[in-house]
C-alpha cells in the first residue's frame, strides 16, 4: 500500500497556494475543519493562518491555537492508520517580509522537535531565486526593492544568513546559518540525502533555488532521508514560499487552464455572465502601477475609498453611523456602474497612511479591509466573479465577507494568479508583490473575455 501523507502548510496570507492546484483551503481550523481538511484526498492541505496580518503577540497565539488542534488530530488519525507521515511548511513572502522567527519557533515547541528548518524563499515563478546565500528579486539583490523598506517587516540585508541573524536580533549568528547550494541541488541524489541526513540541532539551513528540478529534487530528497542510527526518516520542517511545495508534492498539469478557469464566472438565470469586480488593497508600488493600467480600460470604473478621510471617521464620534452612510453611498455607486455594463474597481487611495505605531497601522489596516469586504459581500449574489489584490484583502473577504470555512483551490490562471470557488462563486486571489504593471489588467481581460460557447 502506498504510504499515505500529507503536507500542512500554514500560510501568512491566502496567497501561498499560488503554485498548485485541487487542494483545501481552510480559513478556520476547529477541530472537524483540521480533520476534515486532513481525510482530504490531496496531499496539501493549507491553513490559511493570515498571521502577517496581526501584532506579533496575536500571531504566535493563532500559530500555537493551529498547532495544537493539528497535534490532536494528526495523534488520532496516526492511530486509526489514516496517515503514515506529515511535513509542517511555514509558507511566507517570497521578498522576505513576515513574522520569522516567530512562527517556526511556535512551530518547533508544540509539533517539534525538528532536526532543522529547511530556509528557502525561491517563488521561480515570479522571478524570486537565490544563488550562492543570497535572494534575489527578477536578478536584483532583495534588500535593495521596495519590499524591504516594509513599515513592519522591513530589512536590510539579501543574504540570507544575515537576514537571519538580524530577524532573530542575533540569536542566530551569520555563521551557524548553514546552506545548501546549488552544486548540491544539481548533484548526485545519494549526496543531498546525506546532507540532510547530517542536520542536527534544529539548525536553520539556506536553500539555493534557481530552478524547479532543483527543488523537485530536494523534496525527493526531504522525503527519502532517514537518521543515520536510527533508520527513522528526518523530522524537519520548512519555511519556504510557494516553490519548494512543488518539489514536496510534485502534482499533474491542473485540470482547467485559462480558459477553463474563466468558464467558472457565474451566470444569470438567463445564461449571460454575471458582473464582474476587481479589489485593490495592496499598497506596494508595483499594485499602484497595476491599478492605474487597469483603469485605463474604458469599461472599468474607479471606485475610491479615501483612506484619511476613513481614518478620521474611525477615530471620531459616531463613527459607525458616518461610515454605515459612507458605505451605503459607496454601494450605491457600483450598482450603478454594474448597472451600466461596466466592472467597479474599488480600491483604497494611493499611498500609505502614517499611523503612530505598528499596532495602530495594522488595526486601521484590518478595518479598511472589513469594509472592503463588507461592500462585497453585498453585491456578492449579482456576481459572477471577484479579483482581489492583496493578502489581507483577500482573506478578510473569504473569512468574514463570504463566511467561508474553507475554499477550493482551482488552479493558477497566470503564473502565481489562483482562482479559488467560495461556495460556486470564483475568488482570484492576487498578491500584492506580483507580476508587472499589466498583469492586473491581463488578469481581468482573461477572466471577463466571452466562453467558448458563448
Amino acid at each position: 500500500m502506498a504510504e499515505r501523507r500529507k503536507v500542512i502548510v500554514l500560510d501568512d496570507d491566502p496567497t501561498g497556494s499560488q503554485t498548485v492546484h485541487s487542494a483545501p483551503l481552510l480559513l478556520r481550523w476547529d477541530l472537524d475543519s483540521l480533520r476534515q481538511g486532513l481525510r482530504h484526498p490531496s496531499e496539501l492541505l493549507f491553513v490559511l493562518a493570515n498571521t502577517r496580518a496581526l501584532e506579533p503577540e496575536a500571531a504566535r497565539q493563532r500559530v500555537r491555537e493551529i498547532c495544537q488542534g493539528l497535534r490532536s488530530v494528526l495523534a488520532d488519525l496516526e492511530a486509526a492508520g489514516e496517515l503514515d507521515r506529515w511535513l509542517i511548511v511555514s509558507r511566507g513572502d517570497s521578498t522576505l517580509r513576515g513574522h520569522f522567527p516567530l512562527e517556526v519557533s511556535v512551530i518547533q515547541q508544540e509539533l517539534g522537535p525538528f532536526d532543522a528548518t529547511l530556509l528557502a524563499p525561491a517563488f521561480l515563478p515570479g522571478g524570486r531565486t537565490t544563488r550562492d546565500g543570497v535572494h534575489y528579486l527578477h536578478g536584483e539583490p532583495v534588500h535593495t526593492t521596495a519590499f524591504a523598506r516594509d513599515r513592519l517587516f522591513g530589512f536590510s540585508s539579501s543574504d540570507l544568513a544575515a537576514w537571519v541573524e538580524e530577524k532573530t536580533a542575533g540569536a542566530i549568528p551569520a555563521g551557524a546559518v548553514e546552506r545548501i547550494a546549488l552544486p548540491e541541488l544539481d548533484g548526485p541524489p545519494e549526496q543531498l540525502r546525506e546532507r540532510l541526513a547530517g542536520l542536527c540541532g534544529q539548525a536553520v539551513v539556506a536553500v539555493d533555488a534557481e530552478h524547479p528540478e532543483q527543488l523537485e529534487r530536494l523534496g525527493a530528497a526531504v522525503w527519502a532521508v532517514t537518521d543515520p542510527a536510527s533508520a527513522r526518516p528526518r523530522c524537519l520542517l520548512v519555511q519556504s514560499a510557494a516553490s519548494l511545495i512543488n518539489g514536496l508534492v510534485p502534482l499533474p498539469p491542473q485540470p482547467l487552464d485559462a480558459v477553463g478557469l474563466a468558464a467558472l464566472r457565474r451566470r444569470g438565470p438567463g445564461g449571460d455572465p454575471l458582473p464582474a469586480l476587481v479589489m485593490v488593497g495592496s499598497h506596494v508600488p508595483l499594485a499602484d502601477q497595476q491599478l492605474a493600467v487597469l483603469l485605463e480600460e474604458a469599461s472599468c470604473q474607479g471606485v475610491e475609498l479615501p483612506v484619511a478621510k476613513l481614518a478620521r471617521v474611525l477615530d471620531g464620534p459616531a463613527a459607525a453611523e458616518l461610515l454605515g452612510s459612507l458605505e451605503r453611498g459607496w454601494l450605491d455607486q457600483m450598482r450603478e456602474l454594474i448597472q451600466r455594463g461596466q466592472t467597479p474597481v474599488l480600491f483604497s487611495s494611493r499611498g500609505e497612511l502614517v499611523c503612530a505605531s505598528a499596532r495602530e497601522r495594522r488595526r486601521f489596516g484590518l478595518a479598511l479591509a472589513a469594509l472592503m469586504a463588507r461592500l462585497a459581500a453585498a453585491l456578492a449574489p449579482q456576481l459572477g466573479l471577484i479579483i482581489s489584490k492583496g493578502g489581507i484583502t483577500t482573506h478578510t473577504l473569504l473569512a468574514d465577507g463570504l463566511h467561508c470555512a474553507a475554499v477550493d483551490l482551482q488552479g493558477q490562471l497566470l503564473p502565481g494568479l489562483s482562482v479559488v470557488l467560495a461556495r460556486d462563486l470564483p475568488v482570484m486571489t492576487f498578491p500584492g508583490n506580483l507580476g508587472d504593471a499589466s498583469t492586473l489588467r491581463q488578469a481581468w481581460q482573461l477572466m471577463v473575455q466571452p466562453a467558448p460557447d458563448g
